[in-house]
């Protein structure tokens, strides 16, 4: 049995390039960040380590993201690695690039200031939509998750968008 599934939760590092194919369908290409955090062996000092991540979506979840997610954004991506090459017009040579094709998308909590990715608390929990009553603070709050790969030409419904 095979497997390509990966989870990301970072900030996203520039607003999402969003555009559309000739054929129509809508993409949208951005870099989230990630960032790993341990000790040194030696010196005991806190290290940190950033990643960045190349993440294409398509079709109604690049339009959603083109709308709603931009630079400083807290982002969860659920989907596949898929590595793609091309020859180098100009020097003939074969290029490689790894990215992340989202299936799955989920915003963080909201900040004050808008896109600023909130108060850094992760409050992702694997949830649909919900119409329970309202919770004391917006962290609580449970948040949409927009699932790419079932087929839907429905319009997302305004009051199911958490902010």
């Amino acid at each position: 049995m095979n497997l390509n599934k990966v989870i990301i939760i970072g900030n996203v590092t520039q607003d999402p390039d969003v555009r559309t194919t000739p054929g129509g369908a809508q993409v949208a290409n951005f870099t989230v960040a990630t960032n790993r955090t341990w000790n040194d062996r030696n010196s005991g000092q806190k290290e940190t380590k950033a990643e960045f991540h190349n993440v294409v979506a398509w079709s109604r979840l690049a339009e959603i993201i083109g709308q709603y997610v931009k630079r400083g954004t807290l982002i969860m991506i659920e989907g596949r690695i898929e590595t793609r090459s091309w020859e180098d017009k100009t020097s003939g040579e074969k290029k490689y690039r790894t990215e992340i094709i989202a299936e799955n998308m989920q915003l963080g909590p909201r900040g004050s200031g808008g896109g600023d990715g909130g108060s850094g608390n992760s409050a992702f929990e694997s949830s649909r939509p919900s119409r329970q009553a309202p919770q004391n603070s917006a962290n609580d709050e449970e948040l949409p998750t927009i699932d790419a790969s079932s087929p839907s030409d429905d319009e997302v419904d305004i009051k199911d968008i958490p902010f």
